[in-house]
């Protein structure tokens, strides 16, 4: 009996101690990422003269548009904060309130790409044009994939929260998001100044 509480002790301390090494691995995989867009944006860069007689930058961004979605990203990672403080707290049911908020942010971004997509490619400006919208539609087009894919994640540690409450396991996941969701705050400012900004300014 006793043997059996030291072997379950010894587990339950040893799945405790896989938290951080998760995290770190997480880590390495966000610098992959990291590389993955790096890659994108150079390959934008090179792209950006090729307009081959189609539509610049200049005429097909709207500034004030994209700003708004600019504000939605950055106020999601604010509302993530919130999440990983109730977190800190114990309160689930405040983590679940602030995911709820972030989520809203995070889908009205993604909506509001989707309809920039839509937009272009009806005007007859889509990714087939030329080389600068295949760059521009493939970096903003894979950075609006992750965050779609960060939104899936997000319903699924809403219901792992609701389920199992704040166990040591779901802290882990929450925070590995935490990262993935400010990692795409970070990219998505880098989209705004580099593409759409100096698209714009140039």
């Amino acid at each position: 009996m006793s043997t059996n509480t030291v072997i379950h002790e010894s587990a339950h301390h040893g799945h405790h101690d896989t938290g951080p090494i998760k995290v770190f691995g997480f880590w390495i995989y966000l610098m992959s990422d990291l590389i993955l867009f790096s890659c994108l944006f150079a390959t934008y860069i090179v792209l950006l003269p090729g307009t081959a007689g189609a539509p610049t930058g200049k005429e097909i961004f709207e500034l004030p548009y994209v700003l708004v979605e600019t504000f939605l990203l950055l106020f999601s990672s604010i509302t993530y904060g919130f999440a990983v403080l109730a977190m800190n707290r114990n309160n689930a049911k405040q983590v679940l309130v602030w995911l709820g908020v972030t989520f809203l942010f995070g889908a009205s971004f993604v909506g509001m790409e989707i309809n920039e997509f839509h937009h272009l490619i009806a005007q007859g400006v889509g990714p087939d044009r030329s080389g600068f919208l295949s760059g521009f539609f493939t970096l903003v087009g894979t950075h609006g994939l992750h965050v779609t894919a960060g939104l899936i994640w997000m319903v699924v540690m809403m219901v792992q929260v609701v389920k199992y409450g704040l166990s040591s396991v779901n802290r882990t996941r929450l925070m590995c998001l935490s990262l993935f969701w400010h990692f795409l705050d970070i990219v998505w400012i880098c989209v705004f100044s580099i593409v759409y900004l100096m698209g714009v300014l140039v």
